[in-house]
C-alpha cells in the first residue's frame, strides 16, 4: 500500500556496525572500545552530511546498552533494550536537535535529567545533533556537565561544522572525523539495494548517481528512488543522465573530436543541438572541464586511478587521450577555466560559450608556437579561399638552385589574402607557383607528376617575362632532380648532416625563428642503412622534433631515395643545466667583476671601501 512506503534512506539505514558503509576506521575503533570497556564519557562525530554520523551514534547507544552483545560486539536485537530502542520507547536514549533547542534553558533541562540513573540498562545516552547550533551561553552552561558527568551518562555530539564549536568543548570530547564515502562503496551499496528491491540497473548509471551524490549516501539513495520511479524500475545510463540533467560523455567525445579537427562549424552546430535541449552554458563548460581533466589523467598510467568514470568508459578515454596532445589539453583547460569564471558576468552567455569553443578549435594550431601547423587543417569548417589574380610584377633576379632541390622555380612575392584567420604556410615544394609563360613554341621538358598538376591548376599571371636561357637552365635542373630521385643514395652521416642543414635553412627562410632555434639544438646520429636519430638536449626540444618528424621523413626520402626512420631521444647537457641552475649572489657577482677588472679590486682596497650589498 502507498501509505506503507518508506524511502530507501530510512528503510536501509544501517542497524549494526558491520552494515555501515565506508567508515571502517570508526566502526572498528568503537567496537574495540566496547569490547575492552574503554568507553569515553563524550564523543564528537564530525564530517560531511549523509556519511553516517547520527547512524553510528544510534548504533553505539544501542550496542553499549545491549544485554547480550554478540562476540563481534554487535547488538543482539532480541533483548528488551534492543526491542525498546527499535520501537522508539527507550527511556535511556535521548536525541536532541540543537538547531531548535539551542538556548540556555534547553541545556539546563538536559543537565537536570542527567542526575537520574537509568531505569533499564547500564547507560543513559544523549545524542545531540547539529551541536554547532548551540549558542555561546548554552555551550558555557554545558561545559561542567560535559566534563564531569555521572558514570552512567554518555554524550554523543554530531556536527557538520566542527570549526564552529568552542575549543573548550572540543577538548572534553573524543573526536571522530567521518570521511566522504567513496564512489565504489556507494555503487556497491546501491547494487545490493537494487537486488533487494528488484530493480534492473546498469553499473554506469549507478556510477553517475554516486558521482552526483558527492560522497553522501543519503543523497544517493534519494536519487535512486527518484530515478527508479521515473524509469519504472529500469535504471539505465541514458535515463540516469536525462533525469539528473547531465550531458552524456559521448557529447564531450564528439566535441573534442571537432576541436582536434579544427572544425568550427561542426562544433557550433553540436553546441546548438545541446542548447536546444535546455542545457545551460555553465553546465556545458563545467562538464567540458571535467572531461579534459579525465583526458589529462589518461596520459599517465600512474594517474589512471584518479579517473572517476564508469568502467565501460575507461577504454574510450584512454583511446581519445592518445589522440589529443598534452599541450592541447592543458591550453584547453586554461581557456575553459577562464570562461567558467567569467560566465556569470557575461551579458550574452551563449556568445560567451561560443567564443570559448571557437578558441578551443584553434588551440591545437596555437600550441605549435613555431607556426608549424599541419597541412590542410587551418581552414577546416570554413569555405576555401578564392584564387587571387596578381597584378603584373617585374621579374626579380633568380639564382639557379642546386641539383638536390626538387621543383625549384622563380619565387613570387607572397600574395595577401583578406582572411580573418592566418593561413599556415605550406612547405616550399608546394609554395612554388608554376607560371604558364607565353612562348612562340612550346618547350618540352621532363617534370614530375606533382609539378604537372601544379602547372595545370595555377592561373597564368599577366605581364610575366622570363628569358629563354633562364627557362632552359630551370628545365635542366628539374630534369636532373627527376633523374637523381630515381637512384637511391647511401645514407651516410655527411649526407644526412648536409640535408639537415638545408632543411634548417629552409625553415629559417620561412621566418620560423622559434622552430629554427630549436632545430639548431638537435644533434644527428646516423645508423645505416635507414635510421636517423635526433638527440635533443631537453624535452621541449624533443617535442619540436616530434612535430617535425613526418616532414623530415618526407624530406630525406625525396633527396636520398631511402625510406629512412627518424627517431628521437633526450640527452640533457650537464654543462648547460649547471649554467641554467647557477644563480650568483651579489657578493659573487662583485667577485666576478673584480676578476675581469683588477683595477676595481685595487680601488676598493686603496680606499678601504665596504660594499653595501
Amino acid at each position: 500500500m502507498a501509505e506503507n512506503y518508506i524511502v530507501s534512506a530510512r528503510k536501509y539505514r544501517p542497524q549494526t556496525f558491520d552494515t555501515v558503509v565506508g567508515q571502517e576506521h570508526i566502526t572498528t575503533t568503537l567496537k574495540n572500545a566496547i569490547r575492552h570497556q574503554h568507553l569515553a564519557h563524550a564523543y564528537l562525530f564530525c564530517g560531511p552530511r549523509g556519511v553516517g554520523k547520527t547512524t553510528c551514534a544510534r548504533i553505539l547507544a544501542r550496542t553499549i546498552n545491549c544485554e547480550n552483545p554478540t562476540p563481534d560486539m554487535e547488538a543482539c536485537g532480541v533483548c528488551n533494550t534492543c526491542q525498546s530502542f527499535k520501537n522508539n520507547t527507550s527511556f535511556n536514549i535521548f536525541e536532541l536537535d540543537a538547531a531548535s533547542n539551542n538556548s540556555v534553558d534547553d541545556i539546563r533541562n538536559l543537565t537536570d535529567q542527567v542526575r537520574f540513573a537509568p531505569q533499564q540498562g547500564k547507560y543513559k545516552i544523549y545524542i545531540i545533533d547539529e551541536v554547532h547550533m548551540l549558542s555561546a551561553a548554552a555551550f558555557n552552561a554545558f561545559l561542567k556537565t560535559l566534563e564531569e558527568p555521572p558514570p552512567y551518562a554518555i554524550f554523543i555530539l554530531a556536527t557538520t561544522e566542527k570549526h564552529k564549536i568552542l575549543p573548550t568543548i572540543l577538548s572534553r570530547c573524543q573526536i571522530f572525523d567521518f570521511k566522504r564515502i567513496t564512489t565504489n562503496d556507494i555503487v556497491g551499496h546501491l547494487q545490493s539495494i537494487a537486488v533487494k528491491e528488484g530493480l534492473q540497473t546498469e553499473e554506469a548509471g549507478l556510477h553517475v548517481i554516486a558521482q552526483k551524490s558527492e560522497g553522501c549516501m543519503r543523497d544517493a539513495l534519494s536519487m535512486l528512488d527518484r530515478i527508479s520511479s521515473f524509469t519504472n524500475g529500469v535504471l539505465t545510463y541514458s535515463s540516469t543522465m536525462e533525469h539528473l540533467n547531465l550531458l552524456d560523455a559521448d557529447f564531450y567525445f564528439r566535441l573534442t573530436d571537432h576541436m582536434l579537427a579544427q572544425d568550427v562549424s561542426g562544433t557550433l552546430l553540436l553546441l546548438d543541438q545541446v542548447l536546444e535541449k535546455g542545457f545551460e552554458g555553465d553546465v556545458i563548460i563545467g562538464g567540458l572541464a571535467e572531461h579534459l581533466r579525465n583526458l589529462l589523467l589518461c596520459k599517465d598510467q600512474r594517474m589512471a586511478k584518479l579517473l572517476d568514470v564508469p568502467n565501460d568508459h575507461k577504454p574510450v578515454y584512454f583511446e581519445k587521450a592518445n589522440q589529443a596532445p598534452p599541450a592541447f589539453i592543458l591550453s584547453a583547460l586554461n581557456a575553459v577555466s577562464a570562461t567558467e569564471l567569467e560566465y556569470k558576468n557575461a551579458t550574452n552567455k551563449r556568445l560567451h560559450v561560443e567564443l570559448c569553443l571557437i578558441r578551443l578549435c584553434y588551440v591545437l594550431q596555437a600550441t605549435h608556437t613555431a607556426g608549424d601547423v599541419k597541412k590542410n587543417t587551418s581552414n577546416v569548417g570554413f569555405p576555401a579561399a578564392a584564387p587571387v589574380v596578381l597584378p603584373p610584377q617585374p621579374a626579380p633576379p633568380v639564382n639557379i638552385p642546386v641539383p638536390q632541390v626538387q621543383n625549384t622555380v622563380v619565387a613570387e612575392p607572397a600574395p595577401v589574402y583578406n582572411k580573418p584567420e592566418p593561413v599556415a604556410s605550406p612547405p616550399p615544394q608546394q609554395q612554388v607557383q608554376q607560371q604558364a609563360i607565353p612562348q612562340p613554341q612550346p618547350v618540352t621538358r621532363p617534370v614530375s607528376q606533382p609539378a604537372q598538376q601544379q602547372q595545370q591548376s595555377a592561373p597564368p599571371p599577366a605581364g610575366r617575362r622570363v628569358s629563354r636561357s633562364l627557362i632552359g637552365d630551370i628545365d635542366a635542373a628539374m630534369a636532373n632532380n627527376t633523374t637523381n630521385q630515381q637512384v637511391a643514395k647511401e645514407l651516410t652521416k655527411e649526407l644526412a648532416e648536409s640535408l639537415y642543414d638545408q632543411y634548417k635553412k629552409r625553415i629559417q627562410a620561412e621566418q620560423k625563428s622559434m622552430l629554427y632555434s630549436q632545430l639548431t639544438l638537435l644533434k644527428l646520429e646516423v645508423y645505416p642503412p635507414d635510421e636517423i636519430k635526433l638527440v635533443a638536449p631537453s624535452e621541449i626540444t624533443e617535442m619540436y622534433a616530434l612535430d617535425q618528424r613526418n616532414e623530415l621523413l618526407e624530406y630525406f626520402r625525396e633527396h636520398t631515395g631511402v625510406l629512412v626512420r627518424v627517431t628521437t631521444a633526450v640527452k640533457e647537457d650537464a654543462t648547460v643545466i649547471a649554467q641554467q641552475k647557477t644563480v650568483l649572489s651579489k657578493p659573487e657577482i662583485f667577485e666576478e667583476m673584480m676578476k675581469k677588472n683588477a683595477e676595481l679590486r685595487r680601488l676598493r682596497e686603496g680606499l678601504n671601501l665596504q660594499i653595501d650589498y
